[in-house]
């Protein structure tokens, strides 16, 4: 599904050096490498502060935490998403509102939001799902009519460019009051570890979150508040600082092996390919189809036969896994998500896909639907 070793061998002098400097200078945590890169993100993103935190899902919980979300208050979030999204908001007492997505972006579906609000709601989590920004002109607008907070998961779209109704463009995770990312080495901006980032342009929040994160301390062995270990250290900070550089870059072979999958299933019937959402570029950390007409898992077994992965993200949706089973919902509640987990399936997508690769995976699709 992606070829880290590849894209490796094409940084590898730059990579090695990189790590190599951290490992000499011994100041493998907090050390320069770690202020450096974000200093870049925060260029990158044009916001005024990055807070570098251990992995995506720490992102998710922190945020909350420094929003000051308390047991029983109520965040919305989109039934077809990774767990991590859910898991959190459970975690910490908090009660997942589950919602329905929409059926061309696989985004969560803003008029589903404005029907689950209620007097205990504080907070939208809209996930950034496969590549592309959700709506977030109609989600502020919804946060901002009713008082709550936005924690844009873009842990899959670091890079997206939202095109707002003004006309002005802003990275995904800089709209909302907080952005979270993942750097797992399978994203877009991926380190050789675990790794993650909190974005935000308010002052105060920042100052929490960088409390939170270093065990509620803001001066060392004194404890202000609750607190977390979660650290993203100085070799990971060295090899993100590297391949930020080459994100855009990233995200261009990306869409070229995206328009390749376009062309070749273009006006199939049994595939309907990645909807474009015109206020949002797209960085396909997934290319995702829908399949229509025959057994998805026959497919995904022919592909095997023939070297190619192919995956299913997702195959359960949240409201019917058993950890989250609610009586609030039950199966048929969420018809465009449960659709989505018993259709979809995601094509190899990374940068290093050639021509060859690509033509290969296709003409394997098409002569097993065909």
């Amino acid at each position: 599904m992606v070829d880290l070793k590849s894209q490796y061998v094409k940084i590898k002098e730059e990579i090695d050096n990189a790590i190599l400097d951290v490992i000499d200078s011994t100041a493998f945590i907090n050390g320069p490498e770690v202020k450096n890169f974000q200093n870049d993100l925060e260029k990158y993103l044009n916001i005024k502060h990055v807070i570098p935190c251990a992995n995506g899902t720490d992102a998710l919980q922190v945020s909350m935490m420094a929003l000051g979300l308390k047991p029983g208050d109520e965040v919305i979030a989109p039934s077809f998403t990774f767990v991590a999204t859910a898991e959190v908001i459970a975690l910490l007492g908090l009660t997942p509102v589950l919602v329905d997505v929409d059926a061309n972006t696989f985004n969560i579906d803003p008029k589903a939001i404005e029907k689950a609000i209620t007097p205990k709601t504080k907070a939208i989590i809209p996930v950034h799902l496969f590549g592309q920004c959700a709506d977030m002109d109609a989600i502020m607008a919804i946060a901002d009519k009713h008082n709550l907070f936005v924690i844009e998961d873009t842990c899959q779209a670091i890079g997206a460019d939202f095109i707002s109704k003004d006309g002005k463009k802003k990275k995904a995770g800089t709209i909302g009051h907080i952005g979270c990312t993942s750097f797992f080495p399978s994203k877009n901006l991926g380190c050789y570890g675990d790794g993650g980032a909190i974005f935000t342009n308010d002052d105060k929040l920042d100052d929490k979150i960088r409390i939170i994160v270093n065990h509620g301390m803001a001066v060392r062995y004194y404890h202000d508040s609750i607190g977390v270990n979660s650290r993203l250290d100085s070799i990971q900070a060295a090899i993100l600082k590297v391949k930020l550089k080459r994100l855009d870059e990233y995200a261009a072979a990306r869409n070229n092996a995206a328009r390749y999958y376009d062309n070749a299933f273009k006006g199939n019937a049994k595939l309907k390919t990645p909807s474009h959402f015109e206020k949002s570029t797209h960085v396909f950390h997934q290319y995702t189809l829908v399949t229509n007409g025959f057994d998805r898992n026959k497919l995904i077994e022919h592909l095997q036969e023939k070297g190619i992965p192919a995956m299913i993200y997702y195959p359960v949706p949240m409201h019917l896994q058993k950890a989250y089973l609610d009586p609030r919902y039950k199966q048929g509640d969420f018809p465009v998500t449960e659709a989505l987990s018993n259709s979809v399936i995601s094509l190899p997508m990374h940068t290093e896909l050639d021509e060859e690769q690509l033509k290969h995976i296709t003409s394997s699709i098409l002569e097993f639907i065909n």
